[in-house]
């Protein structure tokens, strides 16, 4: 069975993480995918390791575990676009695609030909998605763009963290990875688009846009009252209690949402004091007395095992949780129910690795694992014969010359 995408076919001049991690989900959904990469070198991540798979004989190959996290359902061509004879072959490629996803500086395809401008005529349902650090416009627009950067500059990092420490940054490139997403979403929405009107078109995506967007609650708290949020480590800024607190053999996490479910943490813990106490009786005021609560509760947490904490509170409908590892979370029984981990056979090994799967359960087109990451230039002669009918002797030609 295919995915909801069939047919697409997505042309990926983009690199690193943000445009890759677009791509694959639309690989994943059915599209087909071809990545383009530098000749003899590929994309930058794939040499963003250790660690890499490990081949057959027990020696690292060239393959990164970051470069497989987004590369899976694509096919790479191996082709240099800085050459003129390159960008040519690029252009008669792009003809045959619906979409294309590029994260080159603004501006930076123009001189190879490859700007919206230079294939919209030809291709006017094309729908050519350009991601950038931000955007095409305004005074810093033609600045590159770097996930850590931009998640300075977007506020992220100033209410991430303990209160008094140093700015902290979220542990995986996530303005990488949203931008990624919005990317995903905007794309499908101009497919909509272009299936009423035939119109294609072309988008412009900033990962400092898109870090400002998800600042949401934290951003909206701000704009409403004027006063910046500040860093509470793992507290939020406005439910209380919604914290990691001690236990007799560790941590759990209590994330109360609302003032039933503080009722029934109180009566759970035996601490009728804290249910009665006015300081504490509605979220409004527990937020403005979260210091004296919270010393409150951290006692009587530490009293108990996490097991019975866990197992406990979410009986009586309270929300809360352990603090797993990488390693605990892929080992956890409902992540292995929904199928979060997948394995494919890479060419690299020549036997299986372990990938991430998809989070979309579509119930008559589910995800579609077809490919493993590709090896660079792996498709290069298949693209090639496929899409403009090269047949080996101009391929090997195009070869010598250093264009693919």
């Amino acid at each position: 069975m295919t995915g909801p995408l069939h047919g697409l076919r997505v042309f990926d001049l983009s690199r690193v993480l943000a445009g890759p991690s677009c791509t694959q989900l639309l690989g994943d959904l059915g599209a087909d995918v071809i990545k383009i990469e530098r000749p003899g070198s590929g994309d930058d991540t794939r040499g963003w390791g250790p660690p890499f798979l490990t081949g057959a004989d027990g020696e690292e190959t060239a393959e990164s575990a970051y470069f497989l996290s987004t590369n899976r359902n694509k096919r790479s061509l191996a082709l240099d676009i800085a050459q003129p004879e390159g960008a040519a072959l690029a252009r008669r490629l792009v003809a045959q695609c619906d979409v294309l996803v590029e994260n080159f500086k603004t501006g930076g395809l123009k001189k190879y030909g490859l700007a919206y401008a230079d294939l919209a005529d030809d291709n006017p349902g094309l729908i050519y998605c350009s991601i950038t650090g931000f955007g095409q416009t305004g005074p810093f627009a033609a600045r590159p763009g770097y996930d850590f950067l931009i998640q300075g500059m977007g506020g992220i990092m100033s209410v991430t963290g303990q209160p008094g420490d140093e700015p902290m940054k979220v542990g995986v490139a996530i303005a990488d990875l949203m931008t990624g997403m919005y990317a995903s979403s905007a794309i499908l929405a101009a497919l909509h688009h272009r299936e009423k009107t035939g119109q294609g078109q072309y988008i412009d995506l900033a990962l400092l846009d898109t870090q400002v967007a998800w600042l949401a609650n934290q951003g909206l708290n701000y704009l409403t009252s004027g006063v910046a949020p500040g860093r509470l480590g793992n507290e939020h800024p406005n439910i209380v209690p919604y914290k990691v607190l001690p236990c007799s053999d560790g941590f759990f996490i209590l994330a109360v949402g609302n003032d039933r479910q503080y009722q029934a943490f109180c009566a759970f813990a035996e601490a009728p004091e804290l249910a009665e106490d006015d300081r504490f009786r509605n979220n409004a005021a527990r937020v403005r007395n979260r210091d004296a609560l919270y010393a409150s509760i951290a006692e009587i947490t530490a009293r108990r095992p996490q097991d019975e904490w866990v197992e406990g509170l979410t009986a009586v409908g309270v929300p809360c949780g352990p603090v797993n590892t990488i390693e605990q979370t892929f080992a956890h029984p409902q992540v292995q129910a929904r199928d979060m981990q997948i394995r494919m056979t890479h060419a690299a090994t020549g036997g299986e690795v372990s990938l991430i799967g998809s989070p979309i359960k579509y119930s008559e087109t589910p995800a579609d694992y077809r490919r493993a990451p590709p090896m660079l230039g792996q498709h290069t002669e298949e693209v090639l014969e496929e899409l403009l009918g090269l047949g080996p002797t101009e391929v090997a030609a195009l070869r010598e010359k250093g264009i693919v």
